[in-house]
């Protein structure tokens, strides 16, 4: 991953993506001011890339700090990039554009730079983000991914949005993308959760020989949010080795994770809403990690998820699960055990999801 003068990286279709971000997502007890305020910080110490969600509902607190930093010239609109998320309740390809475009009002820019769909998982379309029936279980809607995939590459020959990918997606999900007959655009992103506790060491090597660029989220840890994460978890920042490598480097332990990531070729996010924090996580540019820093960190990892999604896992059926039951069943030219049996092996693959509990197993 060649990195310029201007820290950005060229994704496969030709665009470029500054290699450090700033993560917009906060918990129900923050304000949405100190989002619209975090941007404005982040923006003024040097960040270009702006992580941002329409599962986060604070688009528009952060496109007001968008606009306002444009208005009063610390940047062009081209000097940011803004990353939005497509919702699992917007998975029908008729709904893809109006959703972009939900995101476009709310954010009040003619464009983004990058928009990728947020999880491999369709709910049912509706007012409510998690939709739930009277069980409390999910309720999924059956969408080939491959359709909304279309979709998003309409969106893109549109002028909406520049590039298109994807974020929680494992080797399996992203080969039926690239695979689809009629590809026009490949994804030119995963986003997942990555951290040296999780370093995603199979998925980015198989992202890599794809030209796909790996996006870190949660690369600091969490918020430790619940009933998201485990509370009981350890803390990654305050891993004595990431603490060597700190004080040997006089750098802050998120820095050094941070710097972890930019140099095995991944681009990374970082979340804070203290302006102290938000510096230093830029600080990163102008030091180097040795081989054995580096090394000393693969170490780390554990396979250890922060985001354990609990609710979902009683989700039944998802995409590709609601789809093979519908199939077999109509091949048994009725309901039928077999797509039933299915599902239950799919929510058991499920677990090896990149935002799952478990391994990833590529």
């Amino acid at each position: 991953m060649a990195l310029s003068k201007s820290h950005r990286v060229t994704m496969n279709d030709g665009n470029t993506i500054p290699v450090l971000g700033l993560g917009t997502y906060a918990p129900r007890s923050v304000p949405k001011s100190e989002g619209e305020m975090a941007t404005k910080v982040a923006i003024e110490v040097g960040f270009r890339h702006i992580d941002g969600a329409f599962l986060y509902e604070n688009e528009k607190e952060v496109g007001q700090a968008i606009r306002a930093k444009i208005a009063d010239g610390t940047v062009t609109r081209k000097d940011i990039f803004y990353t939005g998320k497509l919702w699992n309740t917007y998975h029908r390809p008729e709904l893809v554009r109006p959703a972009l475009e939900e995101t476009l009002k709310n954010l009040q820019l003619d464009y983004i730079d990058l928009y990728i769909i947020h999880c491999p998982m369709s709910f049912k379309p509706g007012k409510d983000m998690i939709p739930f029936d009277e069980n409390q279980k999910v309720i999924s809607d059956s969408v080939d991914l491959r359709d909304t995939w279309e979709a998003m590459e309409k969106c893109k020959d549109a002028g909406l949005v520049k590039s298109i990918g994807v974020s929680n997606f494992n080797r399996r999900q992203l080969e039926m993308i690239l695979n689809k007959p009629g590809l026009k655009y490949k994804p030119v992103c995963n986003q997942v959760e990555c951290h040296p506790y999780l370093n995603q060491s199979k998925l980015l090597e198989f992202c890599k020989s794809n030209d796909i660029i790996l996006v870190a989220y949660s690369s600091l840890g969490t918020h430790r949010e619940a009933p998201w994460v485990d509370q009981n978890s350890p803390l990654v920042l305050e891993d004595p080795v990431l603490g060597a490598i700190a004080k040997k480097h006089n750098r802050t332990p998120a820095q050094v994770a941070l710097r972890y990531q930019i140099q095995r070729g991944v681009v990374v996010l970082a979340k804070s809403f203290t302006e102290k924090r938000i510096k230093e996580n830029f600080q990163v540019f102008d030091f180097q990690l040795t081989p054995e820093d580096m090394k000393a960190i693969d170490g780390l990892n554990k396979n250890l998820r922060y985001l354990i999604f609990k609710q979902l896992l009683d989700l039944e059926p998802f995409w590709i699960c609601s789809s093979i039951k519908e199939s077999l069943d109509k091949t048994s030219k009725g309901p039928s055990r077999s797509g039933s049996m299915f599902c239950d092996l799919l929510k058991t693959a499920f677990l090896k999801l990149p935002f799952s509990s478990q391994p990833l197993q590529s």
